[in-house]
């Protein structure tokens, strides 16, 4: 059996949570489950939730989404953005000046950031520029699926009940209208991949969310 760490009770509890997407419905994607779990399972969870490239009617499904993600969590501070969709890396020092203000503020124990493998140049600026930041926390780089096929060799897993993944997909159907017609953008896909990583994963679950650690310190 593989072996397993907490991020709730008394193991490794943690109370402070940074997620952070270059895209309005990128965090709901990569991590939304979890985060979906952790709310649940540790009621003062303080959360902070940062969207970068969310213009027009895309920040206003931002900031619905989130509420309705982060529903049961203690505390919530949600910051969206309105950099132009692709052009993060021709609009760096602004964003970078977006990660100060984050350092200055949120001292996460848990932050969810996107894979440094993703083939997309706002997702890689994004994970650049996170362990820039944010160097002495504990960093899970999320994945998602689309057209370039970069999908990699995740190392963590987190399962899934059947009602956290429904409620999950709902959710992102309910509040991304902008994303309905894409090819890529349905319940089969979410929920196969799901299913994909927990297979992997070899727990107890149908499903598992899936992510990649680079730097874990373990303490004796």
């Amino acid at each position: 059996m593989m072996k397993a760490l907490r991020l709730s009770g008394a193991e490794a509890p943690v109370q402070r949570l940074l997620a952070i997407g270059a895209h309005s419905d990128d965090i709901e994607i990569g991590c939304g489950g979890t985060i979906l779990a952790l709310t649940r399972a540790v009621p003062d969870l303080a959360v902070d939730w940062v969207v970068l490239a969310a213009g027009n009617e895309r920040e206003t499904e931002a900031r619905v989404s989130a509420a309705a993600f982060l529903a049961q969590a203690g505390s919530v501070h949600v910051d969206v953005h309105a950099f132009r969709d692709g052009f993060l890396p021709y609009t760096g020092a602004a964003v970078k000046e977006v990660f100060e203000d984050m350092k200055a503020r949120a001292d996460p124990q848990l932050v969810f950031t996107h894979a440094r493998h993703d083939l997309h140049q706002d997702h890689r600026l994004v994970a650049e520029l996170t362990w820039n930041t944010f160097r002495n926390h504990l960093v899970l780089e999320y994945e998602i699926p689309k057209f370039d096929g970069d999908l990699g060799s995740p190392n963590v897993f987190v399962p899934l009940d059947d009602a956290i993944v429904t409620e999950k997909i709902n959710l992102l159907r309910e509040h991304f209208s902008t994303q309905r017609d894409k090819h890529w953008f349905d319940e089969e896909l979410f929920r196969g991949l799901h299913r994909i990583r927990a297979t992997e994963a070899g727990g107890g679950t149908r499903y598992a969310e899936a992510f990649v650690c680079r730097k874990l310190l373990l303490g004796i």
